[in-house]
């Protein structure tokens, strides 16, 4: 009778792959590159929690009371403002801005009202766990392009459209995802080339691109490149940003920028959900934003997260002495992607890597298809420096054993 209760829906949900992997990784004597959860010491605590005191004190009829589901007037105002200022968009109105209970909700509110069990979905092979757990649930067909050096491979992915076109399916292919700087697992940043060569094709199919943009801020090297809604003048591109990478993720505060009749869709689908995003955590990410310092602090962040990379860097290229093994350079983010040789599973290698204390993120979690895996992804935001040295030793040391 129980299993009669379940939703369809439900019976396509899974549990985190990554949740379950790094569910007893807590213990202190492990050194995890598993999660992408930022480093702490870039938080800036005592500025927040003297805003967070003027807020609770001076602002509670706001903060501390039920909001707009479209999200606090004021963080959407600010929001504008660094659109425009840090990626050149302009023409932006509240009614194009929805605040969400971090990006993860802004991925299942895209998924609420774009998806249908026939959909599909154009995602880059790896792609982010987090937006196929997303998407999953509401019953997609998911389209997988190869990602290169440098993004997506945009060949492939107008073959597939094409057969699309070709299978009269066109209209039912509802967007591509990607996230073109520093991409989570590969860490690859999408070119400038093919940037426009995918915002081309969106204009001659006529589809959708999600972008989703949680560490533009995080740019360790080179010069920053459009976004997508930027080269597209916001046409047919939805954009995914997130406060969770620069500011904290326990304040959760997400957002969906795009046309004005998508966004008024999605707070529909967010009225169900929960209502609105905490007004408390983001009056006090607007007072926060108000300051002007938060750039600053980016830079500080920038230059702990360099450091760490290139500390992993230096640390793969000394200990991982596996003859056909590769791995990304990424120019910001928070994650490097280890390809070992066909012959290494590195699912079945994850409990050994556990037994000599360091986990990490097997590639198998980011396939639509559960294939296997001889990758893995690495993150090196929240260990320390020489545990990046001691962890990235241990992994070279299993792979020498077990090669």
């Amino acid at each position: 009778m129980l299993e009669n209760s379940f939703s369809s829906m439900s019976k396509r949900m899974k549990s985190s792959i990554i949740r379950e992997l790094l569910r007893d990784t807590g213990i202190v004597s492990l050194i995890s590159f598993g999660g992408g959860a930022p480093d702490p010491e870039t938080f800036d605590r005592e500025v927040l929690a003297e805003i967070s005191k003027d807020v609770i004190l001076n602002e509670y009829k706001f903060a501390l009371q039920y909001g707009p589901t479209e999200g606090d007037p004021i963080l959407k105002n600010e929001y504008i403002k660094v659109l425009k200022e840090r990626k050149g968009i302009n023409g932006l109105k509240p009614e194009n801005l929805l605040i969400t209970t971090g990006s993860q909700q802004a991925l299942d509110l895209i998924g609420r009202i774009m998806l249908d069990t026939d959909s599909y979905v154009i995602v880059g092979h790896p792609v982010y766990l987090g937006a196929i757990s997303a998407f999953k649930s509401y019953g997609p067909k998911f389209i997988a392009v190869d990602i290169e050096d440098d993004g997506f491979n945009i060949d492939q992915m107008e073959k597939e459209i094409k057969k699309l076109d070709q299978n009269k399916e066109l209209s039912k292919l509802r967007f591509v995802y990607a996230v073109p700087n520093f991409d989570n697992p590969s860490g690859v940043t999408l070119s400038l080339e093919k940037r426009k060569a995918l915002v081309d094709l969106s204009r001659k199919y006529n589809f959708m691109i999600v972008e989703d943009d949680p560490y533009g801020e995080l740019r360790y090297e080179g010069e920053r490149l459009p976004d997508l809604y930027e080269i597209a003048e916001g046409h047919n591109v939805l954009l995914l940003n997130t406060l969770s990478k620069v500011m904290s993720p326990g304040l959760r505060i997400g957002l969906i920028v795009g046309d004005s009749k998508i966004v008024a869709k999605a707070a529909l689908g967010k009225q169900g959900v929960d209502l609105c995003t905490p007004g408390l955590t983001q009056r006090i990410a607007a007072r926060y934003l108000q300051k002007g310092t938060i750039f600053e602090r980016i830079k500080e962040s920038v230059k702990i997260y360099r450091s760490k990379k290139n500390k992993m860097l230096d640390a793969i290229e000394k200990y991982v002495k596996i003859d056909g093994a590769r791995w990304t350079r990424p120019d910001g983010g928070l994650f490097i992607w280890l390809e070992l040789p066909k012959n290494f599973d590195t699912m079945e290698l994850f409990e050994k890597a556990k037994k000599i204390g360091v986990a990490y993120i097997p590639g198998t979690a980011f396939y639509v298809d559960d294939r296997k895996s001889s990758a893995m992804r690495l993150s090196f935001c929240l260990p320390s420096e020489d545990e990046i040295e001691e962890g990235i030793k241990r992994i070279g040391h299993l792979l020498e054993i077990d090669r």
